[in-house]
C-alpha cells in the first residue's frame, strides 16, 4: 500500500485532482467529506460543536450551519482551534478505518486540506501538493463559491502559506492552467504513484 497525502489551499482545485485520481483507481479518503459526516445531525460531534459555539450555529432543521460557523472560527484562531479539537480526532479515527479496509496493493490518497498546518507530512509515504497562485484562488472562491473577497481572504489566511505547503511537497501538480493540462499532469502523477506502490516492500504479516 502506498499512502499519499494530497493537499492544497482552498480554491486550488485539489478536488479536481482527487476526482481524477479516483477515476484512475486510487482509493480516496476525503477528509472534508468525513468532517461533514462526524458533525451530521444526531452525532456526538455535532452535540459537542453546539455546546462549544451555541445553538446559533445550527440551522432550523438541526443541521450545522457551516457558513455561520465558518464566519465565527475563521475570524478567531482560538475558536478555530476549539473546532479543530472537536472534529480532527473523529476524522482521523474514521480515516484509519477506511484505510484498513483498502487492499494491500492499493494507492490510498488521503485528501487532506491541512497537512502543512498540522505537521502531518511525515504520516505519508508521499505528499502531493496542488498549487495555484493566490490571486487565482481568490478568483475561484468568488466566482465558484459565491464568497466575497474578504471571506476568501480570511479563509486563505487561516491556512498555511503557499510557501509552507510547497516546502512539504514530494510532488507538485500545477493547477493554474487548463483542464486538459491538469489531465496530463494527473496522468503522469498516477503512473508515478503506481510505480512507487509496486516498489514498496511487502508489509510484514
Amino acid at each position: 500500500m502506498l499512502r499519499v497525502g494530497l493537499t492544497g489551499g482552498i480554491g486550488s482545485g485539489k478536488s479536481e485532482v482527487s476526482y481524477r485520481l479516483a477515476a484512475q483507481g486510487a482509493v480516496i479518503i476525503d477528509a472534508d467529506l468525513i468532517a461533514r459526516e462526524v458533525v451530521a445531525p444526531g452525532t456526538d460531534g455535532l452535540a459537542e460543536v453546539e455546546r462549544a459555539f451555541g445553538a446559533g450555529v445550527l440551522r432550523p432543521d438541526g443541521a450545522l450551519d457551516r457558513v455561520r460557523l465558518g464566519d465565527i472560527v475563521f475570524a478567531d484562531r482560538q475558536k478555530l482551534a476549539t473546532l479543530n479539537a472537536i472534529v480532527h480526532p473523529r476524522v482521523a479515527a474514521r480515516m484509519r478505518e477506511l484505510e484498513d479496509a483498502a487492499g494491500p496493493d492499493a494507492v490510498v490518497v488521503h485528501d487532506v486540506p491541512l497537512i502543512a498546518e498540522n505537521g502531518l507530512a511525515s504520516a505519508y509515504d508521499l505528499v502531493v501538493v496542488v498549487d495555484t497562485p493566490p490571486r487565482q484562488q481568490v478568483d475561484r472562491l468568488v466566482r465558484m463559491r459565491g464568497m466575497t473577497q474578504d471571506q476568501a481572504a480570511a479563509r486563505m489566511a487561516a491556512q498555511a502559506s503557499r510557501e509552507d505547503r510547497l516546502a512539504i511537497a514530494g510532488m507538485v501538480v500545477d493547477n493554474s492552467g487548463s483542464l486538459a493540462e491538469l489531465d496530463r499532469q494527473v496522468g503522469e502523477l498516477w503512473a508515478e504513484l503506481r510505480r512507487r506502490a509496486h516498489a514498496q516492500p511487502a508489509s510484514p504479516g
